[in-house]
C-alpha cells in the first residue's frame, strides 16, 4: 500500500512499518541502477532512517547509503545528509554504527567536502575505539592525498594524524608523505619548517621523529637561514630524541647526521664527535655500529666533491598507485563495498593529478634504490629460477598448474621489448588483468632489475609463479669454464597477489660472456578459477653492459687514424693472399690435368678448375 505523505512521520515510528519500508527500498536499489530521479528519491527516503530510534535500522541505512554514494546519480543526494552522519559519528553508542558512519563519510567524500570530512575524522580519532583506529588512519591518509589541492594542508594533516594516533600510523603512511614531499618542490620548505616545529614538542611519537629526520636530512638547508632553526639547532633537536628511539629509527637518524655533514660543513666536527663516541662505535647492535664506523670514515677521508656525490639529494620517486589503498583493501577484505567503490574511484586521480596510474616502483621507498645497492648482488639470499629439465614422462605433468613449458609471447610484447633497448624503466606488459613494470640499472657486467607485478582487478591472483626461462644459447657453457653466458638470480614472490595490490621481484644479473637471445619471463596464476599463462621477453640485451670510454680529442683522432691504417693494411694483405691462393690452386689444377691416368685425377682437376674459374687470374697458363 502507499501511505499519504502526512502519515509517513507517524508510520516511521512503527518498527514493523519502518523495517518493511527499508526492505522495499533495499530491493528497489537493484531495480533502479540507471534511473537517476528514482535513485535520488530512494536516497532521500532512506535518509529518514538515519535518525530512527532502532539501532539496527540506523546501521542498515548507513550501510545502504554507502552503496548509493558510489553511484554518480545519487552521490550528490547522499552528500546532503553529511551533517546527520557527522552527528551519528559523535553521538552513537554502538561502535558498529559509528564505524558505518566513518565508511559513509569516506564514500561521500569529494573535493568539495574533503577538508570538512578529514577534520571530523581527525576529531573522532582522538576518542575512537582502538579496534577501528588503524582503519580510520588509512582512510584519512587516502582522502588527504587524493583530494589535496594545497599540499601544505596535506602535510599538516599527516603530521596531525601522527600526533593523534602515532601507534596506528603504518609505515605506508609516513613513507608516502616523504615521497610526496620529495616529488614536489613547492612544499619542501614548508614541510621542513613544519616538522622542525613539531619536533620541538616535549613528547614526540617515533614516527614523527622518522619523518622529521628524513625531511631535515634532505631539506634542512631550506630553513637553515633562520637563526631559530640553524644547522646546529636542527642537529641537537634530532639528537635529543636519539636515545628514546628504537634501533631502526636510530639507524635513520645516523643517516641524517651524515647528510648534515654534506649540507652543513660547519657542524662536521660535532657530527664526527657523535659518530666517534663509544655508544656508537661499540654499540651492541651490528647495524648501528657498522653505520657509525662507515659514516665516520666517509666524513674523514672523502673530499667535498665525493661527499656531495654520495650524499646528494634523493631523486623524485616514480609515480605509482598508493600502497596505502592496497593496505586498506587487504584490511577490509576483497569483496567489501568500500573495496569495489574505491577500485572505481581511485583510478580517476592520483597525487599529482595524473590519470596514468603506472604501477612501476610500488614499494620504492620501502626497498633500497638499485643505484644505492647495485653491486651488493650477494647481499640477500637468492635462488636460481632457471627451471630444470624434468626427467619424468610428459604425460605425468600434462595437467599440472606449474608446468614449466613457456607460453607463446604475449601480443605486443615484442614492440614493448624493442622500446627498452635504449631505456631501463617503464611498463613492459599490460592487459586487463596484469601490469608488469620494470626498473633496472646496469654497471659494467652487473645489473639489478626490479620487476613489479600489479593486480588491476579486485580479485586476488592465486598460485602466482613467475619463472625466468633461459634459451639454449644463454645456458651454453663457455669453453673450459663451467659457467653460463648469463647468470640470473631471483628472489621468490608471494604466491598470492591481492586485488589492487602489487608485488615486487628482484633479479640480479651477471653477464659472463656475449649472448644473442634475451631471457623470457613466464607468469602463471589462477584468476577466478582459470589458469592464466603469460610470457614476455625480459629486456636484458648485450648493449646494457656497454661502458663508454673517455679520452682527449687528440688521443681519439690518433687512435682513429691508426684504425684506418690497420684496415688498409688488412685489405692489402687479404687481396695479396687471394691472388696468391688462386694462382697456387690454378697451378695445382693444371699439374693434375697432366696426370689424367692417375685415379681421380681428371675429377679433382675439373673440380678445382670450376671452383676457382671465377678468380681474377685465368686457370690457363
Amino acid at each position: 500500500c502507499i501511505a499519504p505523505k502526512c502519515m509517513l512521520p507517524a508510520l516511521m515510528k512503527c518498527s514493523t512499518f519502518a523495517t518493511d519500508s527499508y526492505n522495499l527500498l533495499s530491493f528497489s536499489f537493484s531495480l533502479l541502477p540507471s534511473e537517476p530521479n528514482l535513485l535520488v528519491r530512494a536516497c532521500n527516503q532512506l535518509g529518514q532512517f538515519l535518525q530512527h530510534r532502532e539501532t539496527n535500522l540506523r546501521y542498515l541505512a548507513l550501510e545502504s547509503m554507502c552503496t548509493l554514494a558510489s553511484s554518480e546519480f545519487s552521490h550528490e543526494a547522499v552528500k546532503t545528509h553529511i551533517e546527520t552522519v557527522i552527528n551519528a559519528l559523535k553521538t552513537e553508542r554502538d561502535v558498529s554504527v559509528r564505524q558505518r558512519a566513518v565508511d559513509l563519510l569516506y564514500a561521500m567524500c569529494d573535493r568539495s567536502n574533503a577538508q570538512q570530512i578529514v577534520a571530523e575524522m581527525l576529531n573522532y580519532l582522538e576518542t575512537a575505539d582502538y579496534s577501528i583506529r588503524e582503519e580510520i588512519v588509512l582512510k584519512v591518509a587516502i582522502l588527504a592525498e587524493k583530494y589535496a589541492v594545497d599540499y601544505t594542508w596535506y602535510v599538516d594533516t599527516i603530521l596531525n594524524l601522527i600526533r593523534i594516533a602515532g601507534d596506528y600510523v603504518s609505515e605506508e603512511v609516513w613513507y608516502r608523505v616523504i615521497q610526496i614531499v620529495i616529488n614536489r618542490d613547492d612544499v619542501q620548505g614548508y614541510a621542513a619548517k613544519t616538522v622542525f616545529e613539531a619536533l620541538q614538542a616535549p613528547a614526540c611519537h617515533e614516527n614523527l621523529v622518522k619523518v622529521g629526520g628524513y625531511i631535515l636530512g634532505e631539506f634542512g638547508n631550506l630553513i637553515a637561514g633562520d637563526p631559530r632553526s640553524s644547522p646546529l639547532i636542527q642537529f641537537n633537536l634530532l639528537h635529543s630524541k636519539f636515545h628514546l628511539c628504537s634501533v631502526p629509527t636510530r639507524a635513520l637518524l645516523l643517516s641524517t647526521y651524515i647528510k648534515f655533514v654534506n649540507l652543513f660543513p660547519e657542524i662536521k666536527t660535532t657530527v664526527q664527535d657523535v659518530l666517534r663516541s663509544d655508544s656508537q662505535l661499540k654499540n651492541a647492535d651490528v647495524e648501528l655500529q657498522q653505520r657509525a664506523v662507515e659514516y665516520l670514515r666517509l666524513s674523514t677521508i672523502a673530499s667535498t666533491d665525493i661527499l656531495a656525490t654520495v650524499l646528494e639529494e634523493m631523486p623524485p620517486f616514480p609515480e605509482r598507485e598508493s600502497s596505502i589503498l592496497a593496505k586498506l583493501k587487504k584490511k577490509k577484505g576483497p569483496n567489501t563495498v568500500t573495496d569495489l567503490e574505491e577500485t572505481k574511484k581511485e583510478r580517476s586521480s592520483d597525487i599529482n593529478g595524473s590519470t596514468d596510474a603506472t604501477l612501476v616502483n610500488a614499494s620504492t621507498v620501502s626497498t633500497p634504490s638499485p643505484s644505492a645497492d647495485l653491486l651488493g648482488l650477494g647481499a640477500a639470499a637468492v635462488t636460481n629460477s632457471v627451471p630444470a629439465t624434468s626427467s619424468g614422462s610428459l604425460l605425468v605433468d600434462v595437467f599440472s598448474d606449474n608446468s614449466t613449458n613457456p607460453a607463446s609471447l604475449a601480443p605486443g610484447s615484442e614492440d614493448n621489448f624493442a622500446r627498452f633497448v635504449c631505456k631501463n624503466n617503464g611498463v613492459l606488459f599490460e592487459n586487463q588483468l596484469l601490469q608488469i613494470g620494470l626498473k633496472s640499472e646496469f654497471r659494467q657486467n652487473l645489473g639489478r632489475m626490479f620487476i613489479f607485478y600489479g593486480n588491476k582487478t579486485s580479485t586476488p591472483f592465486l598460485n602466482f609463479v613467475p619463472t625466468l626461462i633461459c634459451s639454449d644459447d644463454l645456458q651454453k657453457q663457455i669453453c673450459f669454464l663451467n659457467l653460463s653466458r648469463l647468470n640470473l638470480q631471483t628472489k621468490p614472490v608471494d604466491p598470492t597477489v591481492e586485488g589492487g595490490a602489487q608485488v615486487q621481484q628482484i633479479v640480479n644479473i651477471e653477464c659472463i660472456s656475449d649472448f644473442m637471445e634475451a631471457p623470457a619471463l613466464n607468469i602463471q596464476f589462477r584468476y577466478g578459477g582459470t589458469l592464466q599463462n603469460i610470457s614476455v621477453k625480459l629486456p636484458i640485451t648485450l648493449n646494457k653492459f656497454f661502458q663508454p670510454t673517455e679520452m682527449a680529442a687528440n688521443d681519439f683522432f690518433q687512435r682513429w687514424k691508426q684504425l684506418i691504417l690497420i684496415n688498409l693494411e688488412s685489405d692489402l694483405m687479404c687481396d695479396l693472399f687471394k691472388k696468391t691462393y688462386h694462382f697456387a690452386a690454378t697451378y695445382v689444377a693444371f699439374s693434375l690435368s697432366e696426370f689424367q691416368y692417375a685415379p681421380g685425377g681428371i675429377l679433382l682437376s675439373n673440380f678445382l678448375l670450376s671452383h676457382y674459374s671465377s678468380g681474377n687470374i685465368s686457370p690457363k697458363l
